[in-house]
């Protein structure tokens, strides 16, 4: 072996030691009692009955990045069909964000300061309970919320199987936040009264947690 060749394989192997000892484990866990098709990019996509568990790696230094819960699926053999609530363009291995609404986790791994961080967001919309939290590393940062949204739901965002988010609704700049000039509107305060530590607008700042860079994190649907 060349010196070349020892010197390109040993950069080759740190490489992918370090992306191997550094990707973060999103442990993706099913507690409704009904079946839930969970979506993820980076990751696709996987059925979970109930109870049911599915462990994801997402290599490290990943950005915009999602976890959301899709219900009342039907695909066929080539994973091909339709959801009633976060349907990504009909595929069961999602390469886009889900359709409105959809309850989402949100994160972006080793940022500024090698720092990971998260938030569960409502902007698009509400269709499961979900908890957002850290396994590892000692950090205690989380995001959770259990409150009957869909039950609760204003008539006007009432929608099958969920609640939407008003800008789907109104398609306007108080809802939608086109510009920064915006502000929480008793819409988005409605989301926020029943789940504090979601964010409930574009403009939100109360809602995103940080955790060091490496942590492994768990995301249940109906906590």
């Amino acid at each position: 072996m060349t010196f070349s060749t020892a010197s390109t394989f040993l950069l080759f192997f740190f490489t992918l030691c370090f992306h191997i000892a550094n990707a973060a484990n999103f442990n993706i866990h099913n507690n409704c009692p009904f079946t839930v098709w969970a979506g993820a990019t980076p990751g696709g996509g996987r059925q979970l009955n109930f109870g049911e568990t599915w462990s994801l790696d997402v290599a490290p230094g990943t950005s915009t990045a999602r976890i959301w819960p899709r219900t009342n699926c039907n695909f066929d053999a080539s994973g091909r069909g339709s959801c009633q609530t976060g349907d990504c363009n009909g595929l069961l291995q999602c390469q886009a964000f889900g359709k409105t609404p959809n309850t989402v986790a949100e994160y972006a791994l080793n940022q500024y300061m090698n720092f990971d961080y998260f938030d569960v967001s409502v902007i698009d919309g509400f269709n499961l309970p979900m908890e957002f939290s850290p396994t590892s590393g000692g950090c205690t940062s989380s995001s959770r919320c259990i409150a009957d949204i869909n039950g609760q739901c204003p008539d006007v965002l009432r929608t099958p199987g969920g609640c939407n988010n008003p800008c789907t609704v109104f398609k306007n700049q108080k809802y939608c936040c086109y510009t920064e000039d915006c502000g929480p509107t008793e819409y988005s305060r409605f989301f926020k009264d029943r789940c504090p530590d979601f964010l409930s607008y574009k403009n939100d700042r109360t809602g995103t947690f940080s955790c060091p860079g490496g942590t492994n994190y768990r995301v249940v649907f109906c906590p």
